[in-house]
């Protein structure tokens, strides 16, 4: 009997925890990001790789062993011992041969294969800024349907009594139908709004469900609250971006890089030593043998250097293109953000003309024709009007905003500033 209870506890429970839909704020959605997407998962495997790989870059070149018969003759009777006293020929050999690792070679392949995951790196966070953007862009969205779900709904109710009031008068003969049905039009034009606005909320909400990684029918709300940034005081420079664009510090690691495998190569041309010792075993009283000797790789000679020396040479030269790209891109960016901020304070004004001066008005507009309706001194159409005019500029007046907050969204993808 108690078990059951506790079953129908728990059960209630979780009932009531799936009706609530999690409400949550942009930085939320950011951190469920920059933990969860897949493309961070896969940076940071590769990342893990290239570490790895790198802690083999002092190792020494394996050991080689030999074993056979050394300088024996076909004639096996010759082998052994002679009648005479005299001692047969051939050996049976064992040898090992190691090459001697160069220590400024080790250290110049381990310094070049641990930059290496450092471009990686800089990858991911790159990549992380358009998924961020991409984020910010469908919450932004989001948060503009909902307001305008919120303002088409409140029309709707004003659109309603006014549908219901004419049909009154019209009762009493004292309305004409024209603009009645153009209201009943513009009736259904609002519900057709709001099935519109919930099928993208949907979207949106599926969206952003796949960049945090999970699944893509887990239901949550959103804060519809949002702060405009101030950019008038940044200086769009080569300072700010080497400082925040993760790009160009990703060419600024390869240009590392190139120049870590430049050392490589001037350390390949460098001697390169080895030691070999062989032991003999004499046939018929032959007696023991050895042999130690000393060998060098000599790759600095001019028919074995030219790969080497290609390579350095092909090394410089594609240093120097990537700085020049990095400084075409430091142009661009600087040029853009420029616009981007000129656009965004332009787009401010324009919405601090619609909540001061066009949506007061319109309001007030319609306020005076709905009490001019009320007392008989104005038609239906004039006060549809007043009503269409004010909804279509509430409507502009959130699109205003929307494309203000997705220039906010991209000149923080562009100064690569994931803060929400």
């Amino acid at each position: 009997m108690l078990k059951n209870k506790i079953v129908i506890f728990l059960f209630a429970v979780t009932t009531a925890s799936a009706g609530n839909a999690q409400t949550l704020k942009l930085d939320a959605i950011i951190d469920s990001i920059t933990h969860s997407h897949p493309v961070v998962k896969m940076y940071n495997n590769e990342i893990r790789s290239m570490d790895e790989a790198a802690k083999g870059a002092k190792s020494w070149m394996p050991p080689e062993v030999t074993t056979g018969l050394w300088m024996v003759p076909y004639n096996t009777r010759l082998w052994k011992k002679g009648d005479m006293g005299g001692t047969g020929m051939g050996q049976y050999m064992i040898g090992g041969q190691q090459m001697l690792p160069n220590r400024k070679k080790q250290n110049a392949d381990a310094a070049y294969m641990e930059a290496m995951s450092s471009v990686e790196k800089e990858n991911k966070n790159a990549s992380l800024n358009d998924l961020v953007n991409n984020a910010k862009q469908f919450y932004y969205d989001w948060i503009i349907l909902k307001k305008k779900l919120d303002i088409v709904n409140k029309n709707e109710k004003l659109l309603d009594f006014m549908i219901k009031n004419a049909e009154i008068r019209y009762k009493n003969g004292m309305e004409k139908m024209s603009a009645y049905y153009k209201a009943k039009a513009a009736l259904g034009n609002i519900n057709n709004m709001q099935l519109m606005f919930k099928n993208e909320i949907k979207s949106n909400r599926i969206r952003l469900n796949a960049l945090m990684g999970r699944n893509a029918m887990i239901d949550f709300d959103i804060d519809t609250s949002y702060v405009l940034k101030d950019y008038s005081d940044l200086v769009f420079d080569s300072t700010l971006f080497n400082a925040n664009r993760s790009d160009l510090k990703a060419i600024d690691r390869n240009i590392n890089v190139n120049l870590l495998k430049q050392e490589t190569e001037k350390q390949s041309l460098k001697p390169q030593f080895a030691i070999r010792y062989e032991h003999m075993f004499g046939f018929g009283g032959l007696p023991m043998q050895y042999s130690l000797m000393g060998m060098v790789k000599l790759p600095m000679v001019g028919w074995s250097a030219k790969m080497n020396k290609a390579n350095i040479e092909s090394l410089k030269w594609k240093a120097s293109a990537m700085q020049a790209q990095k400084e075409m891109m430091l142009n661009e960016y600087s040029g853009m953000a420029y616009g981007m901020r000129s656009e965004f304070e332009l787009k401010k004004n324009q919405i601090k003309l619609y909540e001061q001066n066009i949506i007061p008005a319109l309001r007030k507009n319609y306020q005076s024709m709905q009490l001019g309706y009320g007392q008989n001194t104005e038609e239906l159409f004039m006060l549809f009007d007043a009503w269409e005019t004010l909804n279509m500029t509430q409507l502009e007046y959130m699109n205003q905003v929307q494309q203000l907050l997705q220039m906010q969204a991209q000149l923080d993808q562009l100064i690569e500033n994931r803060n929400p």
